[in-house]
């Protein structure tokens, strides 16, 4: 992002409305490299290619804010990786990290990562400490630590179902578990944001948190979450593009002023579960209508959203989570120039 888009961010954060109101798109592994023509393990192993698809994008979409912007990532591998996941990359599909946790009797044993050196993540730091000085002088800056919540990395290491099952029967074991996975995620934080002088943002992804009821949540991710985002950072983003209806009323609470949901909840209802507390990006389907759609249907998606709105404060116009594969040029052409026609009407 450049200083600018950061700025824009920033106030629309604090309830500044914008006339057109500002686009934005979660971008990464899933959507980049097929839309840049190359595959997704030529992504992941080639910094040339990971740099030169996000410069095309951010130069084909000049006035759309990515976010988090030059994210440096191997999938949902990334932060599992650094506990001894065996990771497993095909050609051109989403890797994916294997269970490591066989019973619940091994997380009392689960070392302590070192994000300084364990897993993938000093390639991912390393990878944007080479590339700082082209992406600066591209005019944009490093602005957000990233990592995945400590529910969805507690899924990759024990799996879903076993997960949310220990979850259940095992309560103790699990908190456990996501204490350690916690303590893991402030370093790798705060290790992003000692290596990067202009982080002033932290950005963590979770879907699991919308697969559990009120008291688990309270429970099993609102102390943690407000643990993680307790820092001094201007912008505190959070991605659940699973149900969200439960943990939306906590996130004032959690300290998250930007938050990217799922498309079957509407922004306004959003709002009212967050008291406005919280700016939304969002909110046209992303697979059916931004990927699977022609330029017209986006094009109606995007004026129903936008009549829709009946506060225009606290959004930034998006899809329903993050960009999903195969979304052509086009429809994102498309969305914009339906945003700002709308609003210059």
């Amino acid at each position: 992002m450049t200083d600018q888009q950061w700025e824009i961010l920033k106030k629309v954060i604090a309830g500044e409305i914008f006339k057109p109101l500002p686009v934005g798109f979660i971008i990464d592994s899933p959507w980049l490299p097929n839309w840049y023509g190359r595959n997704i393990l030529d992504y992941f192993s080639n910094d040339e290619v990971w740099l030169k698809a996000n410069f095309k994008a951010i130069r084909d979409f000049p006035q759309v804010m990515f976010l988090p912007g030059f994210w440096s990532e191997f999938g949902m591998c990334t932060e599992p990786s650094a506990f001894g996941v065996r990771c497993t990359f095909p050609l051109n599909e989403f890797p994916h990290a294997h269970p490591v946790i066989k019973s619940t009797a091994e997380i009392d044993s689960l070392p302590q990562p070192n994000p300084q050196t364990d897993g993938f993540l000093p390639f991912v730091l390393n990878r944007l400490k080479l590339a700082q000085p082209q992406i600066e002088a591209a005019g944009h800056k490093i602005h957000f630590a990233v990592a995945r919540g400590p529910l969805n990395i507690a899924s990759y290491l024990m799996g879903t179902t076993e997960f949310l099952t220990a979850l259940m029967i095992e309560p103790e074991k699990i908190e456990l578990l996501l204490g350690k996975i916690t303590a893991y995620l402030k370093d790798w934080l705060r290790l992003q944001r000692e290596t990067f002088a202009t982080i002033d943002g932290i950005f963590l992804l979770d879907d699991i948190i919308g697969f559990i009821g009120e008291p688990e949540f309270c429970r099993f991710a609102l102390p943690y979450f407000k643990e993680l985002f307790d820092a001094d950072v201007s912008v505190k983003f959070l991605h659940n593009d699973a149900a969200c209806k439960i943990s939306a009323p906590f996130l004032p609470e959690i300290g998250v002023n930007l938050f990217n949901m799922g498309f079957d909840i509407s922004l306004n209802e959003l709002k009212q579960l967050t008291k406005n507390q919280v700016t939304l990006l969002g909110n046209i389907p992303p697979r059916d209508v931004l990927a699977g759609g022609t330029p017209d249907e986006v094009i109606r998606a995007t004026t129903d959203l936008l009549a829709s709105l009946e506060d225009k404060s606290r959004i930034i116009m998006s899809c329903g989570g993050g960009m999903p594969p195969n979304v052509k040029s086009e429809n994102i052409t498309a969305f914009i120039q339906t945003v700002v026609s709308y609003q210059s009407g």
